[in-house]
């Protein structure tokens, strides 16, 4: 059984789309998020955590709206900027740019305590990005639990939806879908199964499940 490690159980309604039925449950397990400038570490830290609670193959994705204008602000730091900001205040910003292009990334992290052979996909093979993240005088990597450092390798499978920062449409979706436009609607005018087509975290699933359907 592979499980989904998020609160929304929509996502986990979004992975059934792409996995067979019944292959896929939603784990609700806290893990501490690590700060860094690109998802990927993050995905494959929360991954290897996830793991070593479950014990169980686990799937981890972490996303984030990336303004061309702003050097890729909010990015990995969009949930908090959502939170103190709010989505009418980024939207403020991006009006006053020359350039409102946008995308919304995912990275998906899977980890099933497997090493994984070659491929064009990307495999975090230790925490030393997460190291790296910490800057001077933050821990270095080290090994994990059971004193392997490379014992954890995750897999990472990318998704991304192009797009441009609008004025509020829409009334569905949720975070940043009424301000982010892809091919003429928002996110939050189009509905569910438009929406999961062309998303970010579609995209990366439907990479995943590709993938996953050999492993």
């Amino acid at each position: 059984m592979l499980r989904y490690v998020t609160t929304n159980p929509g996502k986990v309604r979004e992975a059934e789309r792409y996995l067979s039925d019944g292959s896929v449950e939603r784990l609700d397990f806290d893990y501490p998020e690590i700060q860094a400038p690109e998802l990927g570490p993050i995905a494959a830290r929360g991954a290897r955590e996830a793991y070593r609670h479950a014990g169980e193959p686990v799937l981890v994705d972490d996303a984030g709206l990336f303004v061309e204008g702003l050097d890729g602000f909010p990015g990995p730091y969009s949930s908090y900027v959502e939170e103190t900001l709010g989505i009418e205040r980024v939207r403020e910003v991006a009006a006053d740019l020359d350039d409102r292009r946008a995308a919304f990334r995912c990275v998906l992290g899977y980890c099933d305590g497997d090493g994984f052979a070659a491929s064009p996909d990307p495999v975090d093979r230790g925490d030393r990005d997460a190291a790296a993240a910490a800057g001077p005088g933050g821990e270095e990597a080290g090994p994990d639990e059971d004193g392997e450092a490379d014992a954890l390798p995750v897999k990472l499978f990318e998704g991304y939806a192009p797009g441009r920062i609008v004025a509020p449409r829409g009334e569905g979706g949720f975070g940043y879908d009424p301000i982010f436009e892809h091919d003429g609607e928002t996110f939050a005018e189009m509905d569910t199964e438009r929406k999961n087509a062309v998303s970010h975290r579609g995209r990366a699933l439907e990479k995943f499940a590709e993938w996953y359907a050999d492993r």
